[in-house]
Parts: structure tokens; C-alpha cells; sequence
């Protein structure tokens, strides 16, 4: 079924390892499923975390994948998205160690190496209201076709780590070479993840984001040993623990983030 809403297109990119990427595309996936909108996840990171964390099937046993989708023409699209996940109303492209030598031949074999993602995900514009592209911890090609065929991005930024903003300076200048091929790409801002406001490390790091950034989000993800048992359970924040703080933050910031973007979304209730 079409969605109501032009779909929104979310890559979560930082080249740092360890920042908070998957838990962010998993958790805001499944805050967003349970506001009965129709939610995408592409896991574009060799690791495939997230493909482990949601999906029923193990990487290695699906035959379709971001890795061969994005070296095939358009016909495989149905067969990479897999609608049963162990999150309820989001749907999966899996990840795939095989995504490094994709890497590799897309840019020997291919015209716009950078774009293929985006004409591969140009069939869905209207059939999802999100899709949420997890990044390698890099700012090679993979992550270079995210930004391309994305139309919003979050960087998380690990608060509470002294090398949080490691490298970030070149993250932006990359996040501007592909900006001359997705000049609609908007920054929703930069997510404070594992963040205390009483260490003086996390306060540095936020002003320091503000700086480089430009843009935070108003939610800030405080540290939890939530977080690792979800994934380990294979389920949401939420699925874990709904009072959790942590859990309290991810459903503020995707309710935001859905009033930002026009997402016409209606919360469940099955608090």
C-alpha cells in the first residue's frame, strides 16, 4: 500500500566505530513502526549488526542483500526486502560481509558509483513513509551511497568519549561532495549518544559538536546496559524495558522527528 507522506529517506552516518549507529536506526525504526508508519531498514555496514539484531534469518543465509542489490538491476528489489522482522512493522534489507567486495566492483563497474543506492531505492519513494539506512563506520563508497540517495541525516556522536568528535571535521566535508549530487540533503542534526550532562567530557563534547555540527538534536541517549541486552534478546529498546530512560528518550525523539518531517504517524497504544 502507497504511503500518504513522501517517504523519508534517514541515513545515520559517523565513520567512527562504536557511536551508536545501529542502536539509533533500530530504535527510532521501531519507535516509528509502533506509530503505525511503515518503516525500512537498510543495512548497509559489512557487520550487519543490524540485519543481526532485527532479522529472523541470519545474513548468510539470504541470497538477496544490499550486497548484491546493489551491483544487480532493479528486478532484484523484491527479493532484498524482508517484511517478517523481529520488529513488528519494519521491514529489512539484510547487510552482508560480502558489502566490502560490492564496495570494490561498484567502483570498477559502475557509471555513478555513488548513486546506485539511491536508483535502487527510486521503486520505493511512496510505498515507505521511512527508510533508515545504517553506514559502515567509514566515508568510503558505502556510506558515500547513502548520503546520495538519503534526503536527511543524523550523525550520533559518542558523548561520552574523549575521541567522540574524532574526525567529524572530515565527516562534514564529505557530507558537502555529496551534497553536489544530493543537494536536497538536509541535516537533522547531530545525536548526542551515551550522554551525561554531569561529566564534564560529555559538556565539552556537546559544545564542540555545536561547533563543528552546526545542528543537535534536542534528545540526548544516556548510557544503558539496556541497550546490549536488547540486541542480544533481538528486540527493541522498548521490547526490553518501555520505562527504561533510555527507552523514554528514543520515543522523544522520534516523535520529534516525525513532527519535523510531516510524518503522519498514530502512536499505538500498548503502553
Amino acid at each position: 500500500m502507497a504511503s500518504a507522506t513522501p517517504t523519508r529517506i534517514i541515513a545515520v552516518a559517523n565513520h567512527k566505530g562504536g557511536c551508536g549507529k545501529t542502536t539509533t536506526v533500530v530504535n527510532l525504526a521501531a519507535e516509528f513502526g509502533r506509530m503505525n508508519l511503515s518503516v525500512l531498514v537498510v543495512d548497509l555496514d559489512p557487520q550487519s549488526n543490524a540485519s543481526l539484531h532485527i532479522g529472523k534469518k541470519h545474513p548468510s543465509e539470504v541470497t538477496v542483500t544490499c550486497a548484491e542489490l546493489l551491483l544487480s538491476e532493479t528486478e532484484k528489489l523484491p527479493l532484498a526486502i524482508h517484511e517478517e522482522t523481529h520488529i513488528p512493522g519494519v521491514s529489512l534489507m539484510y547487510g552482508s560481509l560480502n558489502l566490502g567486495k560490492s564496495e570494490d566492483d561498484l567502483k570498477d563497474g559502475t557509471p555513478r558509483p555513488s548513486e546506485e543506492l539511491r536508483d535502487k531505492l527510486s521503486p520505493l519513494m511512496g510505498v515507505y513513509d521511512v527508510i533508515l539506512i545504517d553506514c559502515p563506520p567509514s566515508l568510503k563508497l558505502l556510506t558515500s551511497n547513502a548520503l546520495a540517495a538519503a534526503t536527511h541525516l543524523i550523525i550520533p556522536i559518542e558523548s561520552g568519549s574523549q575521541y567522540g568528535m574524532y574526525g567529524v571535521t572530515d565527516l562534514m566535508k564529505h557530507v558537502s561532495k555529496i551534497r553536489r549530487i544530493n543537494p536536497g540533503l538536509q541535516l537533522l542534526g547531530a545525536l548526542l549518544i551515551k550522554h551525561d550532562e554531569r561529566q564534564t567530557v560529555c559538556k565539552l563534547i556537546e559544545g564542540t559538536a555545536q561547533e563543528q555540527i552546526g545542528k543537535l538534536l534536542p534528545v540526548r541517549i544516556p548510557t544503558s546496559t539496556k541497550v546490549n541486552q536488547a540486541a542480544m534478546a533481538q528486540t527493541s529498546l522498548h521490547g526490553m524495558d518501555r520505562t527504561a530512560k533510555v527507552t523514554r528518550e528514543f520515543k522523544q525523539l522520534a516523535a520529534l522527528l516525525a513532527a519535523e518531517l510531516k510524518l503522519n504517524g498514530k502512536e499505538s497504544n500498548d503502553e
